[in-house]
């Protein structure tokens, strides 16, 4: 499982943000590991548009009476999903938001005000710039999903620099100089389907799914992907390789492998629509960071999964892994929306989205009990097909 990380948060798979090189440089080595497991394999592709791409680092300057500042790309200030491509550097006096004219100024957003509350009086403005957290280690989190460009570029600055800049916008004689190189592709999203052994009538058919997307690297920055999601994958590979030569006969093993998951899980949108479209009833248990083990996995049910929480929490007490009722914002939304007995688990997500997100900052113990947890619920849910069988309109 840490070699399987190392390679999925190498250099040359490039953060494998979806529709990019690297995402096809991860596809096809998954391919090939699900096909050394003796499983039949094959790619499933879906439209997917407008994707956030920042194709240059962009240089942003700022200064008042007492000097100037370039602001460091990542830490300091990045580029807001809401962002207007603007790749010519734009020159304006620092304003606060709401209360000064906004002609020609970048607009100070105070924390307190929402960026839709800020578009209020933006006429003329140069742009906006909003305050946005960083980890543990200063870095700012990038998100592919989210609302739609704006007419304006949009900064982000982290908590520090936000004050400052807020500060000599209030007491005037300050400016700030910045790019916005945002551009938004269209392009091609692949998911990764596996069966391993089909299932007979009346036994349990499970489902294993991680997404293997990042967010990818910008120019200059790189966002390796280790425990987000690079761990969900390791404990699905690891998993089947255990199940593979174990599951009772008679039960069904598939893995779905999602792609463009950071963009609004569209890969499992997508499966899960051929799956109802099919008349299958999976039992869905999607892995989404397993990273390092702080206390309890945390887990969230959708769909019919009563027993198959049920189950879950059997295993984890058989397995000595503590389990928390707690929001897993991945793919198994997609498949509990469609109706499917789905249960996410999720432990850890070290620099999110940054960086930070290395492969030693993965904890192999967390990573071995993942997987167990995962194999021991698959086995529970085989050894009792009668109580799981939930097809979609099953009133039992």
């Amino acid at each position: 499982m840490v070699a399987t990380i190392a390679t999925l948060a190498s250099d040359p798979l490039a953060g494998r943000r979806v529709g990019s090189t690297g995402g096809a440089v991860a596809r096809a080595w998954l391919v090939d590991q699900l096909t050394a497991l003796g499983a039949d394999v094959c790619t499933e592709e879906f439209p997917v548009r407008a994707v956030p791409q920042v194709y240059e680092a962009p240089t942003v300057t700022w200064g008042d009476r007492s000097g100037t500042e370039e602001l460091v790309f990542g830490r300091q200030v990045a580029i807001h999903p809401a962002s207007a491509d603007r790749p010519d550097i734009r020159r304006g006096a620092l304003g606060v938001a709401g209360k000064d004219d906004p002609a020609g100024r970048w607009l100070v957003v105070p924390a307190d005000v929402s960026l839709f509350d800020a578009y209020r009086d933006t006429c003329g403005a140069a742009g906006l710039l909003v305050r946005r957290p960083v980890d543990a280690e200063g870095w700012q989190f990038t998100m592919l999903a989210g609302p739609d460009p704006g007419p304006l570029p949009v900064l982000t600055l982290d908590p520090d620099t936000h004050h400052g800049v807020l500060a000599a916008a209030t007491a005037r004689d300050s400016w700030l100089a910045g790019a916005t190189p945002l551009r938004r592709d269209d392009v091609t999203g692949a998911n990764i389907h596996a069966c391993l052994q089909q299932s007979v009538p009346d036994s349990a058919d499970l489902l294993l799914t991680a997404h293997y997307d990042g967010v990818g690297d910008h120019p200059g920055l790189r966002l390796p992907g280790a425990s987000d999601n690079g761990t969900g994958v390791a404990v699905v590979l690891e998993a089947v390789r255990v199940l593979a030569a174990a599951l009772p006969a008679g039960a069904g093993l598939s893995v779905a492998l999602l792609d463009g998951e950071e963009v609004g899980a569209l890969g499992s949108a997508h499966h899960a629509s051929q799956l109802r479209a099919a008349g299958a009833a999976p039992l869905v248990i999607n892995v989404d960071g397993a990273g390092r083990l702080e206390g309890a996995a945390a887990v969230e049910a959708g769909g019919p999964a009563h027993r198959l929480l049920a189950l879950l929490d059997q295993a984890g007490r058989h397995t000595g892994i503590p389990l928390t009722a707690g929001p897993v914002a991945s793919d198994n939304r997609r498949y509990g929306g469609a109706g499917f007995a789905a249960v996410g688990i999720g432990a850890g997500m070290g620099g999110y989205h940054s960086p930070a997100d290395t492969p030693d900052k993965v904890a192999p113990d967390t990573l071995g009990a993942i997987a167990r947890l995962v194999v021991a619920t698959a086995h529970l849910a085989a050894a009792a097909p009668a109580t799981l069988s939930s097809p979609i309109g099953d009133k039992r």
